[in-house]
């Protein structure tokens, strides 16, 4: 009798489990997305290139190509991809890459077990050519970097004179980020990292260029856009630059909030072979505050931008940027674009990349083959 009133009480139990396992929601993409930044970095440091699969030192737009997989053999585990244009109904980027093929590349990315990245550098709403682009003018007018007025934030705020306007800019990135499905239809599950590096003042959203206020109501203004329009797969990055002597209050001086951030980031490069000694020094102090501040606020930390310009020592990849972070509890790290005359990333053609091949081979360090 007892057994048969245990075995009963037995599969009441496992019923309840079973109803309420079922009543849990599902999680979002986002939220997965997140889980596997957190557990990844138990693992490792994932290395991240930008705009990898589009163009390299020697080739342009060839199939499955990149110079980080022609280098050492697997992809970059994080690609990131740069959308300014978009709001402008643009046919390419910034970087002249069509909108097209980053969606395709994107999808491709996704589907290998890559993670995306993605930048947003709008135009300056006020100096731009309405419906004209920016043909012209003279690099950086009407650009991102043009910060020749002090009011395009609060120009494109609620009773802004370029509000309207701003408003189809957003819909147009909300109808691009749309496409980012499988071709199954799933949502693709992505980091988004507007307003980045708004700690200096080369951009219109820049420190000199609006209030605290104004700048946390532009980044409120656009996650409450997307989120509207039911992008639950948006990861949320927010990246200051790399500073003398960060502190915590300085690096959360305009941050939006816990319930407003996912990823906790910072943008820092080395500019001059001779500073190898500041950048790893700078580099320490900021990623110990970093850690910190995300540990504290549970968020996940990043070096969201960083590389060396043309690779000038080429030693880099494990005399200077290993050593700056292979201690720190970082999700990725992302080098900037190999572009021809400017390149950040790894190119077999060039003295870096038997240094490369050692910064890949490294136990710290994450490629594609390694998060699949």
């Amino acid at each position: 009798m007892k057994k048969l009133l245990f075995m009963a009480a037995a599969a009441i139990a496992v019923a309840a489990c079973t109803t309420q396992k079922q009543a849990e929601p599902e999680k979002t993409k986002a939220q997965q997305l997140m889980e596997r930044l957190d557990t990844l970095r138990q693992k490792g440091i994932m290395f991240g290139h930008q705009d990898d699969p589009f163009y390299g030192l020697t080739w342009e737009y060839q199939n499955d190509s990149s110079d980080v997989k022609n280098t050492c053999g697997d992809y970059p585990a994080v690609m990131g991809f740069e959308l300014g244009g978009i709001e402008m109904g643009d046919v390419k980027s910034l970087d002249s890459v069509p909108f097209t093929k980053i969606t395709e590349e994107i999808i491709a990315h996704h589907q290998r077990g890559g993670i995306i990245t993605i930048s947003w550098h709008p135009r300056n709403p006020l100096t731009t050519i309405e419906g004209g682009g920016l043909a012209g003018q003279k690099f950086p007018e009407g650009t991102a970097w043009d910060v020749s007025d002090t009011t395009v934030v609060k120009n494109i705020l609620e009773g802004g004179k370029k509000y309207d306007l701003f408003q189809t800019w957003m819909q147009r990135l909300s109808d691009f980020l749309a496409t980012l499905k499988t071709p199954e239809g799933e949502k693709i599950p992505f980091m988004f990292r507007p307003w980045h590096e708004n700690s200096g003042s080369w951009f219109w959203w820049g420190e000199k260029l609006c209030s605290v206020e104004e700048y946390k109501a532009l980044w409120n203004m656009v996650q409450d856009k997307l989120l509207n329009d039911g992008f639950d797969n948006i990861v949320w990055a927010y990246s200051p630059g790399c500073q003398e002597n960060l502190t915590a209050e300085r690096l959360l001086d305009r941050y939006p909030g816990d319930d407003r951030v996912d990823v906790l980031g910072l943008d820092g490069y080395q500019w001059a072979p001779e500073g190898k000694d500041a950048f790893i020094a700078q580099g320490k102090q900021n990623l110990e505050v970093l850690c910190q501040v995300a540990q504290d606020h549970g968020k996940i930390p990043a070096l969201t931008e960083c590389g060396l310009k043309n690779l000038t020592d080429p030693t880099w990849w494990t005399s200077t940027l290993l050593p700056t972070v292979e201690n720190y509890p970082i999700s990725y790290l992302l080098v900037w674009r190999n572009y021809k005359e400017e390149w950040f990333g790894p190119s077999p053609s060039k003295p870096d990349a038997q240094y490369f091949v050692d910064f890949y081979n490294n136990d710290k360090t994450l490629f594609l083959n390694e998060i699949k």
